[in-house]
């Protein structure tokens, strides 16, 4: 007889408790029906909260926690996603709330899915194998496969939704393959294992390569990195506000999280494959991404675009990983980099998202002309609009400048000639940035009201205005004072392993 595996439940806290709410969401839509629709939110939202509990109590016992013969890892690494994905999830509830109760858009279903993908994403955290990091990446993408053509009316909508499902399912069909190269040649699915045999030099060198390559495009698409990126700009017009937000930050967080496991754990024995892809997919992907934003009148699309120059200074340190010398961190530099980035990177972007939605409830266009006087009639909003933009421009004292210098730390810290051309290459893209977030801004400040259109005031609904509060503060404090975010950067590294 088989004993069974010993399940530490304090390690699947989070987990466990999203799959309650699941089941409470899911028996309260199904009993009340419509006479509960307004009740989805709260349930969601309370339960994301409730999720963060175990989190906590996990981040202060302290000790790292392996289960599953090293599959499952709940480390400092771990938590400290969790915590984002969990916190960025709770923020994608508010700026639904209203957005959802307007429309026809089966409440309880849309917050199922949304919190089904959230734990996707918490499993990814902490999967340190290659059949739970694909488990954990078709168990988050199904459902944002959905949730990008929830507005089952609108073409854009269902556009969206396929064009997003068809190159998720090739891109998940091409990772998969090379999955099943690497675990041919090694023998093994646990990272861990992987890294020993790929580190001693594996025989069938070129299967081995050819894995790792099918493996970083699989996920260069998650991560929407040129030219795996043509899906991003179309669905994220054309999905649910809400979700653009959601897919723009958690989901693509979620693939930098698999990139992260899988190169620094699993294939830190082969940069001479993954670090010069690496360096050309990140100056592809912040130099198109820009160069494309600079010609959006659409600020959604803008955005889109922006949502991948963004993904190419994440990139960045991928490139130089191996070559930062010891004594600055090593492969931990480039990890804190990436993981900082996100964290920053999440509160500026849903931050953008939520003003977007709040000034579409008046002018009921997303064009970046229909900004022009926002000054007039929504000064708050202007002037929360104006914080987030300079802040993913990288202006101090918001908190993208530190974003910024923790990547340009990395890349000046490996010291490598192609090191340093990809700083020079990140800086010219950072002030090709500087320009369209700045005429956005300029429209907002400083042109006149679009012809048509009145002066009265904005409605902010009470939960949009506290995910504006919520992320505006976070981009101003991290700004000022970024020691936390610093710390949760350096504190997120591999722990426990077989």
């Amino acid at each position: 007889m088989f004993d069974s595996p010993a399940v530490d439940f304090h390690a699947f806290g989070p987990e466990i408790v999203l799959v309650a709410v699941l089941v409470v969401l899911l028996l309260v839509d199904l009993i009340f029906e419509e006479r509960a629709r307004w009740a989805s939110s709260t349930i969601a939202g309370v339960g994301l909260l409730a999720a963060l509990v175990p989190v906590l109590t996990l981040a202060v016992d302290g000790s790292d926690r392996s289960m599953f013969g090293g599959a499952y890892v709940v480390d400092n690494f771990a938590l400290v996603l969790k915590g984002l994905f969990l916190v960025a999830g709770y923020l994608t509830v508010l700026i639904s709330t209203d957005y959802i109760a307007d429309g026809d858009y089966y409440e309880g279903e849309y917050y199922f899915m949304l919190l089904s993908s959230l734990l996707g994403m918490t499993v990814m955290a902490s999967a340190r194998d290659l059949l739970s990091i694909f488990v954990a990446l078709e168990l988050l993408s199904i459902p944002a496969y959905l949730l990008a053509g929830w507005r089952k009316r609108d073409l854009r909508g269902n556009e969206a939704s396929l064009k997003y499902y068809l190159l998720g399912v090739f891109a998940s069909a091409v990772m998969l393959y090379g999955m099943s190269l690497v675990f041919g040649v090694t023998g093994s699915t646990l990272l861990s294992e992987i890294g020993a045999v790929v580190s001693a030099g594996a025989r069938s060198v070129p299967v081995v390569t050819v894995g790792i390559v099918f493996i970083v495009v699989g996920f260069a698409f998650k991560v929407s990195a040129v030219p795996f990126h043509t899906w991003a700009p179309d669905t994220y017009e054309g999905a649910p506000t809400p979700i653009t937000a959601f897919l723009s930050v958690a989901s693509k967080a979620a693939g930098f999280v698999a990139l992260i496991q899988l190169v620094f754990l699993g294939f830190l024995g082969r940069d001479d494959v993954w670090a010069p892809m690496f360096w050309v997919l990140a100056v592809l992907t912040m130099t198109v991404g820009n160069l494309i934003a600079l010609r959006q009148t659409n600020i959604v699309r803008m955005l889109a675009y922006s949502s991948v120059a963004q993904a190419g200074f994440m990139l960045a340190p991928f490139a130089v990983g191996a070559d930062i010398p010891l004594d600055r961190g090593g492969i931990g530099a480039a990890t804190g980099a990436v993981v900082t980035y996100l964290l920053i990177y999440s509160a500026m972007n849903l931050g953008a998202f939520a003003v977007v939605m709040a000034v579409a409830r008046k002018t009921r266009s997303g064009e970046i002309a229909s900004y022009g006087g926002l000054f007039q009639y929504a000064p708050g909003l202007t002037v929360l609009m104006t914080i987030f933009l300079f802040a993913l421009a990288g202006i101090p004292p918001l908190a993208g400048w530190y974003a910024k210098f923790v990547v340009f730390k990395s890349l000046l810290d490996a010291g490598t000639a192609a090191a340093v051309a990809l700083a020079v290459v990140a800086a010219v893209n950072s002030v090709i940035a500087l320009y369209y977030y700045a005429s956005v801004a300029r429209e907002m400040w400083m042109s006149p009201l679009p012809e048509g259109q009145d002066a009265a005031p904005v409605r902010v609904p009470a939960s949009l205005g506290a995910s504006l509060v919520l992320c505006a503060l976070a981009t101003l404090a991290i700004g000022v004072a970024p020691n936390l975010i610093a710390r949760l950067g350096e504190l997120a590294l591999f722990g426990a392993l077989p």
